[in-house]
C-alpha cells in the first residue's frame, strides 16, 4: 500500500488522525512488510524512530483488519497526554460493527473480565472468575438496524482491552459477521441475502465485505491544546456498501 492512500481526518503540529485501511498493521510485526506508523511518517516527511521532535509517535492501536480512526502524536508531550487519556479510559470510542444474527434487546452493556486464552496465543478470552488473571472490560452498544442473518451495531468500549468488542459481541452470542479468530471467516455475499439477485453472467461473484466487519467510527478526546475534539472516519468502501445493501441504510 503507499503511503500517500491514507486519508488524514486532522493534522496539526502536535496530533495526526489517520483513517485506517483494512490490511495495514498499525506498528511493525513480525512478518509484516509495511505497517500504518511507517507509512504515515513517509507521508508526512517525519520519523518514526529515536528521541527528537517531532516525530510521529503511537499512542493506541487497532487490529490489523479493523478500519476507522487511528491516533498519533508528533512530539513526547502530545504522545504522553493522549496516552494518559486511553490508559484512564477518558477517551469517548465508537466502532460500527456488523453481527452474525440478532440480539434479543436493541441495547445492553457486556461487562465481562477478558484475558488471554490458556490455549491459543493469537486469542482473548472472557474469565468471569478471573482465573486466568482476567482484567475488567466493559461495552455498551445499541442495535442500529436489522436484517434477516445480521445486525447493524454501535458499540461504545468504555475500556481498552486487546480484541475487546470482538470478544465481547461473540460473547454475547453475535460475533462479528466476518471473524477468523471468533466468529466465521466466511465472506458476506450479495446473493446471500437478495433472493432475487443473479451475478453478471459469465463473471464470478465477487464478496461484498471479506474481512473484520468493524470500524473505529468516532474518538471524543482533550487536545494537547486543552480543548475537546472529535474525529469521525468515513466508512470503507466495502463496509459502507454493505451496510447499503444488507440493511438499507447509508451511512458516511
Amino acid at each position: 500500500m503507499r503511503s500517500t492512500s491514507l486519508e488524514l481526518l486532522l493534522n496539526d503540529d502536535a496530533i495526526v488522525a489517520v483513517n485506517k485501511p483494512a490490511g495495514l498493521a498499525a506498528i511493525a510485526g513480525r512478518g509484516e512488510d509495511r505497517n500504518l506508523l511507517q507509512s504515515l511518517a513517509e507521508q508526512l516527511g517525519l520519523p518514526f524512530t529515536g528521541s527528537a521532535d517531532p516525530r510521529l509517535r503511537v499512542v493506541h492501536r487497532l487490529d490489523k483488519d479493523t478500519t476507522g480512526v487511528m491516533l498519533f502524536a508528533k512530539t513526547v508531550e502530545a504522545q504522553r497526554h493522549l496516552s494518559h487519556q486511553f490508559q484512564n479510559n477518558t477517551v469517548q470510542k465508537e466502532y460500527l460493527a456488523i453481527v452474525a444474527g440478532s440480539p434479543t434487546s436493541d441495547s445492553g452493556t457486556i461487562d465481562a473480565p477478558l484475558a488471554p486464552h490458556p490455549n491459543d496465543k493469537l486469542r482473548m478470552a472472557v474469565d468471569p472468575k478471573k482465573r486466568l488473571g482476567g482484567r475488567r472490560a466493559v461495552t455498551d452498544w445499541r442495535v442500529e438496524a436489522r436484517a434477516r442473518a445480521f445486525s447493524l451495531i454501535r458499540a461504545f468500549p468504555k475500556t481498552g482491552k486487546t480484541h475487546q468488542i470482538r470478544v465481547h459481541l461473540a460473547h454475547l452470542g453475535h460475533p462479528l459477521a466476518v471473524d477468523p479468530l471468533y466468529g466465521s471467516a466466511e465472506p458476506i455475499f450479495l446473493s446471500q441475502h437478495k433472493r432475487n439477485y443473479r451475478p453478471t453472467r459469465g463473471e464470478e461473484e465477487r464478496p461484498l465485505i471479506a474481512r473484520l466487519t468493524l470500524h473505529a467510527h468516532r474518538l471524543t478526546f482533550v487536545h494537547p491544546d486543552g480543548q475537546p475534539r472529535t474525529v469521525v472516519a468515513p466508512l470503507p468502501k466495502d463496509l459502507r456498501a454493505t451496510v447499503r445493501q444488507i440493511f438499507g441504510v447509508a451511512l458516511a
